[in-house]
């Protein structure tokens, strides 16, 4: 039997969402999302944010991503990984990504959530739903900061950003694309986190 005819499909999933994985796990976000089971993960007090910070797994492509572009738009930013090791470099694959959107990630290198001072106003904005579950389990009962969704700025709504790690140059594109819109999206929602208007208040 020749597959000939599943490969349009495969190749919109590939593009679109990396891999059936990735595909299956945004429809089971957007799931979510409409049933009202994500709203733990939406902003809820914007005037209280003061820096955002981006997460992922390794903090070498999405976040990584993110944090170049939160920081072009001056924004007070950080970013982290879960799961990673401090002072790792992203792949080849993720700066030529970077390069085709215009950035530069090569001095970027990554910052293990063990080693990171989390403050006080601080914006946490994962990338999966099962990241920010984690996030908020590590934090306990801290109410101080906020975690939610990157893809949540998305237009349309995109909770679940799959890991591009280790996949095409098509999908790269399309998941630093959500990235970027999402970031500048979020600075439009938060004017108060820019650096030019902090610096203008004091």
């Amino acid at each position: 039997m020749s597959w000939r005819p599943l490969k349009p499909l495969a190749d919109w999933v590939d593009r679109r969402h990396g891999t059936w994985r990735g595909g299956v796990r945004s429809l089971l976000a957007r799931l979510e999302l409409a049933s009202g089971r994500l709203r733990p993960f939406q902003l809820r007090h914007p005037h209280r944010v003061r820096r955002v910070v981006f997460v992922c797994l390794g903090n070498i492509c999405r976040s990584a991503f993110a944090h170049q572009v939160a920081a072009r738009l001056e924004m007070e930013v950080a970013s982290l990984g879960l799961s990673t090791s401090t002072g790792a470099g992203s792949p080849d694959s993720a700066l030529r990504a970077a390069s085709r959107h215009g950035y530069d990630m090569a001095a970027h290198r990554a910052t293990d959530l063990s080693d990171f001072e989390v403050r006080p106003g601080d914006l946490l904005l994962v990338m999966e739903v099962r990241q920010a579950r984690e996030l908020r389990r590590r934090l306990g009962a801290r109410d101080d900061v906020e975690v939610a969704l990157l893809g949540l700025w998305c237009a349309p709504p995109m909770p679940h950003l799959h890991d591009p790690f280790t996949l095409s140059d098509a999908y790269f594109d399309q998941c630093f694309s959500r990235v970027r819109d999402a970031v500048r999206a979020l600075h439009r929602a938060l004017p108060q986190v820019s650096r030019r208007t902090a610096g203008a208040g004091r």
